[in-house]
């Protein structure tokens, strides 16, 4: 789902960027008065995970792929703010590093990816948690409001190339929801099995009661989480389907795709995660993954070092402030 260069007109870049910009701002306020000092290397390694995880495309109906958004994982871990801050590091790195998604689109899929979808996501979430109060309600929740997360950010990419004069919005809708509500359905089934694997592992992470405790001397998060994303990154990721994604296949078949082959703004050095010198994709793919995770990791704590007191006054509060 990520927009590249081309696909938005002027006016559409300008107005999603000015409300990206101000939902990140919100964001970044919100963490610096709430999130305490010893959740920063969970913000690292979520957005490292997430980012990793989107390079995993699976393939759905229609000779088309999807990948793992990871909003809903990231706001039912972190809260809505830290995963605004999350995805949106995320974003930042794909398109600064890899071409993934235009610098002049930016503000656009940080909107779409970074801010409705975790926003949508943790409202759901909430929503549902007051109707299903045991442990697999909240594996159904955080599920269904995966599936919402997807859904809501495809409609919003819809309207964007609706404004911009892309394409008619009568096409744009459904077949960007229809595509991505298949889509949905994976990044629902992916959220449940990672949060039901946490939630065997390490149940303090999912603990809402206001009293999480997470110290590196009783859960060392840092080497399970690093060996977790190399296992993807080895394992998983050089296997991953080379179908078009959702927004690529709307672009076919509606038959804009042409409009982004513009010349980029700026020369990213591991364009479409390829690496330098490496002739094997698989390889290749690897390389790229790991300067990508350690990048977001690096850009995420960074962030989160700044904006977080060292020393925060009074309990930790729980991550999901009603």
């Amino acid at each position: 789902m990520h927009i590249p260069d081309g696909f938005l007109d002027t006016k559409t870049a300008i107005s999603t960027g000015v409300l990206s910009a101000t939902g990140l701002g919100m964001a970044l306020r919100h963490v610096g008065r709430h999130v305490q000092p010893r959740q920063i290397p969970l913000i690292g390694l979520t957005a490292a995970f997430i980012f990793v995880a989107q390079m995993i495309n699976f393939p759905v109906a229609g000779g088309t792929s999807g990948h793992l958004l990871g909003a809903t994982l990231a706001a039912v871990l972190l809260g809505p703010s830290a995963a605004v801050i999350v995805m949106s590091c995320v974003l930042i790195i794909q398109a600064l590093i890899f071409a993934d998604g235009g610098l002049l689109a930016m503000g656009a899929n940080v909107l779409n990816m970074g801010v409705v979808a975790p926003v949508c996501a943790y409202i759901v979430y909430r929503t549902a948690r007051r109707l299903l109060g045991d442990r697999r309600g909240q594996l159904i929740s955080a599920s269904f409001a995966a599936w919402c997360s997807a859904v809501a950010a495809s409609v919003f990419c819809a309207g964007e190339l609706a404004f911009s004069g892309t394409v008619e919005w009568s096409l744009a809708l459904p077949a960007m929801a229809g595509v991505h509500s298949l889509i949905g359905i994976g990044e629902a089934a992916i959220t449940m099995l990672v949060l039901a694997a946490i939630g065997r592992t390490r149940p303090e992470l999912l603990d809402e009661s206001g009293e999480r405790k997470i110290t590196f001397e009783r859960m060392p998060i840092l080497v399970y989480g690093s060996i977790l994303i190399l296992g993807m990154l080895v394992l998983i990721v050089p296997f991953a389907s080379t179908l078009p994604d959702g927004l690529q296949r709307v672009a076919q078949f509606l038959g804009f795709e042409y409009r982004s082959q513009m010349p980029q703004v700026i020369n990213t050095p591991l364009k479409a995660y390829g690496f330098p010198g490496v002739e094997s994709l698989a390889k290749a793919s690897v390389l790229a993954g790991l300067v990508g995770a350690v990048s977001v990791f690096g850009l995420s704590f960074l962030v989160a070092r700044i904006l977080v007191p060292r020393k925060n006054a009074g309990p930790m509060p729980t991550s999901h402030p009603s």
